[in-house]
């Protein structure tokens, strides 16, 4: 798990929360229901105008897994490919199909299993670009969604303090409508802000770093599992693997050899 996500999350609503829960009134103070109605309520209407049904419906999930899951490290993956190929270079190709039950990857997983059915480099090559393609796509729709999360919050809440504005304008007259008006301009712009900042465009941005992170992954493992199946030696691999990593990352491993 990816700590920072959870920390950074938690640690934003314990410092927002905590300075209302200080302030006069309390939390409740910031408790308005036809607030949260215009501006959770319109931003999920929207999303649901903007987006298809099948592509909302796993939006959730990818906010959670690749938000909070901790992806493995260029040097991790290289150990592994190293590893694979050098039990392959020992006892065979077909040898690899015991240390598929370690793996955790579906796609690395994959790959070593179109090793082991002899389907030439080539062909798992075409294979796994086009399973790594598929997979982005996915993704960056679910990216997308979130980044339209992100602005239609605060959208929802101008046009909720625009709703307030006019209420209050109503009838100056009575006190009472004044505060219900002046509640409802600033605590929808509040969760609107909230909501965008704090959730959103945070989770947004998230997304796109661990989307070019796995991009990187994914063309890693797929020189590596097509060189094992070309049956080049596992040095040489490890050689050929460290192109993708930073200088200062290359000289840790190099340390480590």
């Amino acid at each position: 798990m990816d700590l920072n996500t959870v920390i950074g999350a938690a640690l934003a609503f314990i410092l927002v929360l905590g300075a209302m829960a200080i302030g006069p009134g309390g939390v409740m103070v910031f408790v308005h229901v036809p607030s949260m109605i215009i501006v959770f309520g319109g931003t999920t209407a929207v999303i649901m105008l903007a987006f298809p049904t099948a592509d909302l419906k796993p939006v959730m999930k990818i906010m959670l897994i690749s938000a909070v899951r901790k992806s493995s490290t260029p040097t991790e993956e290289i150990d592994r490919i190293v590893d694979f190929a050098n039990l392959a270079r020992k006892e065979g190709l077909l040898a690899l199909e015991t240390k598929l039950q370690t793996v955790d990857d579906p796609f690395f997983g994959k790959g070593v299993q179109l090793v082991i059915d002899g389907f030439s480099a080539d062909t798992v090559r075409d294979i796994m670009e086009l399973e790594a393609e598929w997979e982005d796509s996915r993704h960056s729709t679910g990216r997308k969604i979130v980044d339209q999360l992100g602005a239609f919050m605060p959208a929802f809440g101008m046009i909720g303090t625009l709703v307030g504005l006019v209420q209050m304008l109503q009838d100056l007259s009575d006190p009472n409508g004044i505060g219900l008006g002046m509640a409802t301009a600033l605590l929808t712009t509040l969760y609107g802000a909230m909501g965008a900042n704090m959730v959103f465009i945070p989770v947004a941005g998230k997304l796109e770093m661990v989307a070019k992170t796995n991009q990187q992954l994914r063309k890693l493992m797929i020189e590596g599992i097509v060189a094992i199946q070309s049956g080049e030696k596992p040095q040489l691999i490890k050689e050929k693997l460290k192109g993708f990593l930073s200088p200062p990352m290359r000289a840790l491993v190099d340390a480590e050899s």
